[in-house]
């Protein structure tokens, strides 16, 4: 009698491990005693306030559960439904979120650009920016950028800048949407030259960097302070316990500007990726530079990996999709190379 192997998601993704304890100490802290609701509590003013010393900027901070909604509800700042927000033709908003940037933003377009290993390159930006404004297409009104990449890969701040000069030279509104941040700030990306290279509204990733479900919106432009409880309310993102957000956050991040267990247990995180990098088999597509790796298998060794019990996706260009976080061990990524080689 043949016997079911019981499936292993542990590479599956970054959002199938738990969260840290960091993360479970500051929820039991929060939950003491009674708050004031949606987001005028103590705990979602103090996990602001260790937000805005983490970049160094002075910003309206708001909390939401849903890294779609937090892209979404803040392209609704950036663009009007009759025009279209740039990104990478495989940014999450373009491919993994069901279009709810339109539907948040009654309309608003997408406009996918090329780019090695997800990261946009400048000429067909340049190219999109120079199309001329005319009745039958959505216009360009922002730009969307995300590090680290959908691919594992990390901008450089140069490589960032060269993108949103051109963008605010037009007027244009810049969002970046920061799932995987504490990734790219692990790898050595500088979280303090956000707000200082233009950047409007960023979405600071919780969810994946080992916490509860919550994201940080940061509202880095005064413009967008305007009615801004208003218009979360009205997309249904203004939660009435917004403690629970917001405390994760007071264990993610330290005092002073510190980025706490967010980007440390991020660097275990990247460095589990490097470790199975050096074990793998199989030919790998993309630089590892966060926590992700991404290798060149064919739909046989695949089902064969499966069927030793381990579970992993397909992913947007053909690779398959192997991600660590902050739980992975080195026996978990010891357990996973073995296997690999068994399939190869």
């Amino acid at each position: 009698m043949m016997t079911q192997t019981t499936p292993r998601f542990d590479f599956a993704s970054d959002n199938v491990a738990g969260a840290m304890p960091e993360v479970m100490e500051a929820l039991i802290a929060a939950n003491a005693g009674t708050a004031s609701g949606y987001g005028t509590d103590h705990v979602s003013r103090a996990a602001a306030d260790r937000i805005r010393a983490a970049l160094n900027a002075d910003a309206e901070v708001r909390f939401t559960a849903s890294g779609t909604a937090a892209n979404a509800f803040a392209l609704t700042l950036l663009a009007a439904p009759h025009e279209a927000v740039l990104a990478h033709e495989h940014a999450h908003i373009c491919t993994d979120e069901t279009g709810a940037p339109g539907f948040f933003g009654q309309g608003v377009g997408l406009i996918g650009l090329p780019g090695a290993s997800g990261k946009m390159e400048l000429a067909p930006l340049e190219a999109a920016l120079a199309q001329p404004d005319v009745s039958y297409r959505q216009p360009a009104a922002a730009l969307s950028l995300t590090t680290a990449t959908e691919y594992g890969t990390v901008y450089s701040q140069a490589h960032l800048e060269s993108l949103i000069a051109p963008v605010k030279a037009k007027g244009y509104g810049v969002h970046l949407d920061g799932a995987r941040l504490a990734n790219a700030v692990a790898a050595g990306f500088d979280l303090k030259s956000i707000a200082k290279m233009g950047v409007d509204i960023l979405v600071m990733g919780g969810t994946k960097a080992g916490s509860t479900p919550t994201e940080a919106v940061v509202f880095l432009n005064p413009d967008h302070a305007r009615r801004l409880d208003a218009r979360l309310k009205h997309a249904g993102q203004l939660i009435s316990k917004g403690r629970y957000l917001a405390a994760p956050w007071l264990g993610l991040l330290g005092e002073h500007g510190d980025t706490g267990p967010w980007a440390a247990r991020a660097a275990h995180a990247n460095a589990m990726a490097r470790k199975l990098a050096d074990l793998m088999p199989f030919p790998i597509k993309h630089a590892v530079e966060a926590n992700g790796i991404f290798v060149e298998m064919d739909e046989p060794t695949l089902e064969r990996l499966r069927g030793e019990g381990w579970f992993v996706y397909r992913f947007l260009d053909g690779t398959v999709r192997f991600m660590c976080s902050w739980a992975t061990t080195p026996e978990m990524v010891e357990d996973l190379g073995a296997a690999l080689k068994r399939v190869a």
